[in-house]
Order: structure tokens, then C-alpha cells, then sequence
């Protein structure tokens, strides 16, 4: 008998699923839905550029597409395939993703009082109305609380739980009201599909709580009634209608409801996993394991590495947590990232890349691409600061911006994009010093998602920044891949080590560091970090003078040889 699992991923702009062979690693099945709703997905108001919602709606239409799709075209291509075979259900989303819900766990927005009411619909991951809410939420903690921060990096975002559903309280009493309680994105799926969505009912993931809502078992879950109360007296109102507990994703968030099981096509009463973030699922889809470094590059990036708990690990300045069993079970899942990466790109090409490179976005990519291959490092005379969408690690601060320092009429667009993408790099070696000065060892750096399977030279420059070996992930679809092995997993049957040894494969070529350019990025690396200290913190003491002279110097160095 073949066994096999589906895991969904719901991204920002779309969701997709996978059907895996959890024994061999076949990869059977596997669609996409973009949500209708909206631009791309996602709800806007011209008023407010930090305004980032979704509908519910588009969730539960793209699950019914995706899994039907995905066993459609398994049995298309496999005649003998039987989805009765399929013994588990996974889910990761985007988060802090957050829902605000009645007593039956309905979301507000798919009732008629509030259908039309932006407040009501689900408050996406990058909506940063609330970043007022967050620089007061971590002022109150290192008041009060300085343990609740020491676990989250040092600064609440903007991002995540409290400070979104206090905006919600700020700008629209009505909903905050109407809401009995809120739930994460990836607490929902896994509880409609169960038919455990009453709130008292579902599941909460730790992956959420812990890097999201300031959850520790350490101070026995969720943030002390005191402590909301100096916030704001409905938030340690609303505490007691939330959760006490939260599970890892080996936990079984329930069984598959006959009704859900209809809808989908799939056998009722397959085991469904507790729910997680998109990134720390892509780890595990990733073959994820202490010395290793997941990034998964996309639009922004998430950076995703594990220690075992029997290690004494200090807390990390700066990372987006510390959380025990956010990625595996009894493992300290760490997560640090980037606001933006492939959204700098995109950017960059679609307002200011002339159209000598090119009619088309991909031509122009194209294009650039081949210009660098004539480019050595510092040959460009730039240097930039990655923060378009402001700082997510380590520096927690979504009001910084986007820098391009050395610009001269010579200057082309090529260079500038060459200069982007160091710039990122240059942020995630700064991810990774963080962590080794906090003593988590990162040997290796594997990569998955669509930048690090098409753009070979953002990952040679990658390798050449990190001075670490980088591999890519064979599957690609990994953060549906790790949804799927914990789905198989929740069951009991099989457990994830074996899930991972027969699924998580890598990619033939590895990049590996180039000593002569790792040595001129070193240098340059030391002007990022002068930049990046001098824009980004209140100490920073220096001067910047030197800073475009060097630039100058370099580019001529290397331009002569």
C-alpha cells in the first residue's frame, strides 16, 4: 500500500498544495490559486499605505481548488493512484496573520454586519498600521516585562499579535467588540477543517504564539493580565477568551470533518496537524537541522535554524524568537528574516530600469542578468541599504528605508541592481553574525523558493558575502512539503526524521565562496555595517566621510586588476 500526505501553503498572494509519496519523495501532485480578492490578493486602502488585509473567503475557496486539483492530476498521471491513501492533511500561512472571530469562530468579515468593513477581514502579515501600538507595546515590556522582549528579539513588531488587535481597538471599536476572540491564520484551516473552530476549541500553534504573541511556557503562556491591562484595559479583557496552551505541529489539530472530507475529496477522519508559519515549514521541508541555515527567498525572506533543547541557548538581540518546537519538536526553532528581497527586485524593475534592457519584466531581468557576469565585486562604486519595507532583523524597525549611496552619471541600472542584491546579502551575513555571537553555529546555508532556483547570480554573490557553502532544496514546493510531513506525522505511523529522510533531497550544484571575492566583500561588508549602524540605531557614534572615498577607491582597484 503507497502512503501519501498533502500539505497546503498559503502565501500572501496565493495558495498552493502539494501530494507527496511520503515513502519515496514522489512528488504526485501540485496547484495554485491566486486570491481573487482585492490586488494580488490583498485588500488596500489609498489612504493608508501600511493597510494590508485578505478575505477568509479566499481561503476556503483555494483549499477546495488546490487539493482537488492536486488529486485530479495525480490520477491523471498515476492510474493506480487511490486518494483513500492520502493519510494526512498539514497547513502553514503567512503570520502573524490574524482573524478576528464571533462566539462560533465565524469570521467577522463573512457576516453580513461587517462584510464590507476592512477592520473586519483578516489583518495580513505585512499590514503595518500598527506600528504606534508596537513601539508602545515594547515600551510598556521593558517597563514591566523585560522577559517578554528577551524572547523576541528586543523590539515588538508592528507585524505581529498584540499590536494588531490593539490597532483594531484604537481604529474600529465596533469589531474589537464584536469579536469574541482572534485567531491565527494557521490555527483556522486546521480547526474548519476539523470542525474544531469554535475558539475554545481550536488548536493554537506555538510557532504563532511563541514567535507572535509573546506565548512562554517560562511565564506560563500568554502575556500576564497586569501587563495588558497597563496596555489597555480590553486587551486583559479579551485574554481570558483566548488560549492557554499551544501545541507543536506533531500535535493532531483533530480529524478531517465528513463535511470538509466531501468538499475535498479526501477520506473522512485523515489526521490533520496543528498549523504553522509558511517559513518554519519550509525548514522542515528543507531537511532542517542544527549548523543549518534555512533562508527561504522569495518577496521578503525568513531565516529559519533549530538547536536541541538539551542546549543552553541565551536569548538572540534582534531574531524574530526563540520558541521551543516552532519548527521541530523539542528543538529551539530561532527566526530572523528580511522585510525584502525579490519585493526590491520587482521594484526596482518595474519603476526605474529603463526599457533599453528591455519591453518586459523578464527581459529586463534577463538583460541585467547578463551584464554582471562583466562585473567584478566593488567594481560598481555603490552600496546599499536593503530596507525598502523597513527592517525586520536585526534591527526590528519598519519606519527605516531603502539607500543607494555612490550614484554618479555613469551609474547604470545594472550596477544598481547588482548593488540591490549585495545589499541583501549583506543583510542576512548580518542575521548570521548576530546568531554565532549568541552561539548558534551556522555551517551551511540551504536555500529554497524561486530566487534561489533561477537567479544563479544572486546566489554566487550569496556565497561569496556568507563565506558559507549554499544548497538548494530539490522540492519546489518546500513549505508545502513541510506541512505534508507533519501532516503524515500527527498520525503516529511515521515519524518525521523518516518523512524527511525520504522527501528532503537537494539540488545537484552547490555554490561555493570565491576566496578573491569573498576578500574585496569583507571590505565592503565593513562600509554596509558603518551604513547600516549610522542609519539604523540611536548609539552609533562615527563619522561617514570616509564612506564614499573608499567606495571610489575600490571601484578603481578593482577595475584595474
Amino acid at each position: 500500500m503507497n502512503r501519501y500526505a498533502i500539505g497546503l501553503d498559503y502565501g500572501t498572494n496565493s495558495c498552493r498544495s502539494l501530494l507527496v509519496n511520503i515513502d519515496t519523495g514522489e512528488e504526485l501532485g501540485s496547484v495554485v490559486f491566486p486570491y481573487p480578492s482585492g490586488h494580488q490578493g490583498i485588500l488596500t486602502d489609498a489612504s493608508d499605505p501600511n493597510l494590508a488585509r485578505q478575505n477568509p473567503q479566499d481561503y476556503l475557496d483555494g483549499a477546495v481548488t488546490i487539493i482537488t486539483g492536486a488529486i485530479a492530476q495525480a490520477k491523471e498521471t498515476h492510474p493506480n493512484f487511490n486518494s483513500d491513501e492520502i493519510i494526512g492533511l498539514g497547513v502553514d500561512t503567512t503570520g502573524s496573520t490574524i482573524i478576528p472571530v464571533n462566539v462560533e469562530g465565524t469570521p467577522l468579515s463573512l457576516t453580513p454586519e461587517f462584510a464590507d468593513n476592512l477592520n473586519a477581514h483578516v489583518w495580513l502579515w505585512k499590514d503595518h498600521t500598527a506600528f504606534e501600538a508596537a513601539a508602545d507595546i515594547t515600551t510598556m515590556a521593558e517597563k514591566m516585562r523585560p522577559e517578554y522582549l528577551a524572547k523576541c528579539g528586543g523590539t515588538y513588531s508592528s507585524e505581529w499579535w498584540w499590536s494588531k488587535i490593539w490597532q483594531c481597538k484604537k481604529v474600529d471599536e465596533a469589531v474589537f467588540d464584536a469579536a469574541y476572540s482572534w485567531v491565527e491564520h494557521c490555527d483556522w484551516l486546521p480547526a474548519v477543517f476539523t470542525g474544531s473552530d469554535k475558539p475554545e476549541n481550536t488548536m493554537r500553534s506555538v510557532c504563532a504564539a511563541g514567535h507572535k504573541a509573546m506565548f512562554s511556557d517560562n511565564w506560563g503562556g500568554l502575556p500576564d493580565k497586569e501587563f495588558l491591562d497597563a496596555l489597555d484595559p480590553a486587551l486583559g479583557e479579551l485574554r481570558g477568551r483566548l488560549y492557554d496552551k499551544a501545541y507543536d505541529s506533531k500535535a493532531k489539530a483533530g480529524d478531517l470533518s465528513a463535511e470538509w472530507a466531501g468538499k475535498l475529496g479526501l477520506k473522512e477522519g485523515i489526521t490533520v496537524a496543528v498549523g504553522a508559519f509558511d517559513a518554519h515549514m519550509g525548514a522542515v521541508g528543507s531537511g532542517v537541522k542544527a549548523g543549518s541555515l534555512v533562508k527561504i527567498l522569495g518577496t521578503s525572506t525568513c531565516d529559519i535554524t533549530v538547536l536541541p533543547e538539551s542546549v543552553d541557548l541565551e536569548d538572540v538581540p534582534g531574531v524574530c524568537g526563540v520558541v521551543n518546537g516552532s519548527v521541530l519538536p523539542n528543538h529551539y526553532g530561532i527566526e530572523a528574516g528580511q522585510s525584502a528581497v525579490g519585493d526590491i527586485f520587482l521594484w526596482f524593475v518595474n519603476n526605474l530600469v529603463p526599457d533599453s534592457y528591455g519591453t518586459t519584466n523578464d527581459e529586463k531581468f534577463i538583460e541585467m542578468g547578463k551584464r554582471l557576469d562583466g562585473l567584478k565585486p566593488g567594481e560598481t562604486g555603490l552600496m546599499g541599504l536593503d530596507w525598502n519595507n523597513g527592517n525586520r532583523t536585526i534591527l526590528t524597525d519598519v519606519r527605516l528605508t531603502g539607500v543607494i549611496l555612490g550614484q554618479t552619471l555613469h551609474t547604470e541600472a545594472h550596477e544598481i541592481y547588482r548593488t540591490l542584491i549585495e545589499a541583501t546579502a549583506f543583510g542576512a551575513l548580518t542575521i548570521i553574525n548576530r546568531m554565532e555571537e549568541s552561539g548558534i553555529k551556522i555551517d551551511e546555508v540551504v536555500n529554497t523558493g524561486g530566487l534561489a532556483v533561477k537567479n544563479e547570480a544572486l546566489m554566487q554573490m550569496y556565497s561569496d558575502i556568507l563565506q558559507r557553502p549554499l544548497k538548494v532544496a530539490a522540492s519546489d514546493q518546500t513549505c508545502a512539503l513541510g506541512a505534508a510531513i507533519f501532516g503524515a506525522a500527527c498520525g503516529g505511523t511515521v515519524t518525521i526524521a523518516e518523512v524527511q529522510a525520504n522527501c528532503c533531497q537537494m539540488r545537484e550544484k552547490t555554490y561555493s565562496p570565491i576566496a578573491e571575492n569573498s576578500v574585496i566583500y569583507e571590505e565592503l561588508y565593513a562600509l554596509y555595517k558603518t551604513l547600516h549602524d549610522a542609519f539604523g540605531t540611536s548609539e552609533w557614534q562615527g563619522g561617514l566621510g570616509h564612506v564614499m572615498k573608499d567606495l571610489i577607491r575600490i571601484r578603481q582597484e578593482q577595475r584595474k586588476g
